[in-house]
């Protein structure tokens, strides 16, 4: 049912990357990847992902030391069955990219509340820590879900 699926946030350097590896360990047999809404116009197309997420995912098992951000596109849309997303505003940014993608797209934070998971982007390390505490909360949600 959904066999690829598609992890985004901004700029692709802090939460979808961190989302995309927990996924994969959880599904091993899912094809699971990140993108950013705005990692051209941030500048950030091929940046790895951010030190903090680096280290608050190594802190949860995660390596993220070889993350390179990209950015989304309709066709990348169209390549994935499900696409989760961090805020609810980004359904909206999403739909400008490639309105036909609407109907599968999700809020990662879906199955603890229907949560936004807040971009933690030149902030404390705590504010890193929260966000990826919602992230393992809600990969945990979507692989009993899936």
């Amino acid at each position: 049912m959904f066999n690829k699926i598609l992890v985004v946030c901004v700029a692709n350097i802090c939460r979808s990357p961190i989302g995309e590896r927990m996924l994969q360990d959880l599904l091993p047999n899912k094809q699971i990847a990140s993108a950013g809404i705005a990692a051209e116009k941030s500048r950030m197309v091929g940046k790895p992902a951010d030190p903090l997420s680096v280290e608050v995912a190594a802190e949860h098992g995660i390596d993220v030391s070889n993350h390179q951000s990209r950015q989304i596109t309709a066709s990348m849309c169209a390549e994935y069955d499900l696409i989760l997303v961090m805020e609810k505003g980004h359904i909206d940014a999403l739909g400008q990219i490639a309105p036909e993608a609407r109907g599968k797209t999700m809020l990662f934070g879906q199955w603890i509340g229907q949560k936004d998971i807040p971009d933690p982007y030149r902030q404390s390390k705590e504010a890193f820590d929260f966000a990826c505490k919602l992230i393992y909360e809600s990969a945990q949600a979507w692989a009993k879900k899936l």
